[in-house]
């Protein structure tokens, strides 16, 4: 099961979030073992017992900048391949405020202090991180764009024509991600450009699968 962005807020009592957080707990039920970016860890986090709120912080647009994985994530296979520091796509306002127990913290940066987590719960097991390793750079300008008013309000772009020429950069990285100029000039190393590495989180979700079958997440401490 794979969960991803959602506009929902999971703090706020609503016959939508009723319905994902109750979805969520019967996944875990079930066995089924699942992953999560974004809205997608914040579900599961509600779902076996934690709680999310607001960015304490400030809302993180664009990218998360130097992700560290915790020394738990340094031995997880959710965060294989991926070095002591790095970046990731990411646009959210909402945040996990606590983990529940049976869960596990991955990584974390200065911005969002839960940036990669497992969570056991019910049976079930849950890789799930705050980035959007599955998103391109063409997706990241264009949540900039759809979010623009927020972004000005939140005073992290003077105004709209900021951050359009933000999305403007982005958009031609995009196009041409080989290009070294545009990738230091948006302070973006190979982690986020080459998509194979971008996708790291969820390539490993997969290849656990494909090695040990259902069973494969819920093996990892076995």
């Amino acid at each position: 099961m794979f969960l991803t962005g959602s506009p929902l807020h999971l703090y706020e009592e609503t016959p939508e979030t009723r319905r994902t957080v109750a979805f969520m707990r019967a996944v875990f039920a079930s066995g089924t073992p699942s992953f999560g970016s974004c809205a997608g860890l914040q579900v599961a986090t509600v779902a076996a017992g934690g709680s999310v709120r607001p960015n304490a912080r400030s809302p993180e647009a664009g990218f998360a900048r130097r992700i560290a994985p915790t020394k738990a994530g340094r031995a997880h296979p959710l965060l294989s391949g991926r070095p002591a520091a790095y970046d990731a796509p990411a646009i959210h306002t909402d945040e996990v405020e606590a983990l529940p127990s049976g869960a596990t913290l991955l990584a974390g940066n200065r911005v969002t202090a839960v940036q990669a987590a497992e969570i056991r719960f019910d049976g079930g097991v849950f890789w799930g991180v705050q980035y959007h390793p599955e998103i391109g750079l063409d997706e990241v300008a264009g949540a900039l764009r759809r979010q623009s008013d927020t972004l000005v309000k939140a005073d992290l772009a003077r105004s709209q024509d900021d951050v359009e020429a933000y999305a403007q950069q982005i958009d031609a990285l995009h196009a041409e991600p080989g290009r070294r100029d545009l990738a230091w000039r948006l302070g973006l190393d190979e982690q986020v450009t080459d998509e194979r590495l971008r996708l790291s989180e969820m390539r490993n979700f997969i290849e656990a699968l494909t090695r040990l079958g259902r069973e494969g997440p819920l093996a990892v401490d076995r």
